[in-house]
Formats: structure tokens, C-alpha cells, sequence
């Protein structure tokens, strides 16, 4: 396995808890609002972007996951290649989940949802 700092390994695991949370938020405020006001032209909008922010944070989750995984598997190290798209892939984690929280927040607040 290629050995990743200890910095980078507590980075990836706290991105992936953002990321769920961020995917239980809004697929939670996604429900909410469905349930409350239905699917009505005011709410379509809101609810799409509730359902792309979890889209987008599920497949931010999935690709930490899987190149994590990689790295792991690989013997005896894994190859710069993968260790540069792991980097990448944090780094567009991070703008996702930096964008994500935020889109939730204000949907919820326009709604007055819990």
C-alpha cells in the first residue's frame, strides 16, 4: 500500500463525513419540502437543486471511496497516477461540499424548514 500522511488520511475521512451529511441533508430537506408544499412551480426549482447537491456529493463520496480503495490495494505502491487523481479528487470534494452545505441552508431557510 502506498502510505498516505496521516494529514491526508484524517482529510479524506472528514470529507466523506461531510459528504454524507451533506447527502442525508438534502435528500431530508428534498422530503421535507415535498411533503409539505408538494412538487408546485415555486417548489421545482428548489427541489432539483436539492436532488443535484446530494447528486453531487454522492459521486464526490463514491470516487474518495474507490480511489481510496486503489491505493490501498496497491502493491507494493500505488502509482503516481492514482496519488495525483486521489489529490485532485479531494480538492473537488472539498469545492463540493464548500458549495453543497450552503445550497441546503438557504433552501431550507426560504422554506422555513426544520
Amino acid at each position: 500500500m502506498a502510505n498516505l500522511p496521516q494529514e491526508t488520511l484524517a482529510t479524506l475521512f472528514t470529507l466523506q463525513r461531510r459528504l454524507f451529511q451533506i447527502i442525508n441533508l438534502a435528500t431530508a430537506a428534498e422530503f421535507k419540502l415535498a411533503e409539505r408544499y408538494g412538487e408546485t412551480e415555486e417548489t421545482l426549482l428548489e427541489l432539483e437543486e436539492l436532488k443535484n447537491t446530494a447528486e453531487r456529493a454522492r459521486l464526490s463520496y463514491n470516487r474518495l471511496n474507490a480511489l481510496l480503495l486503489r491505493v490501498a490495494e496497491s502493491q507494493p505502491v500505488a502509482t503516481s497516477a492514482t496519488i495525483n487523481l486521489l489529490y485532485q479528487s479531494i480538492e473537488q470534494a472539498q469545492a463540493t461540499a464548500e458549495a453543497g452545505e450552503p445550497s441546503i441552508q438557504e433552501v431550507k431557510r426560504n422554506w422555513n424548514l426544520p
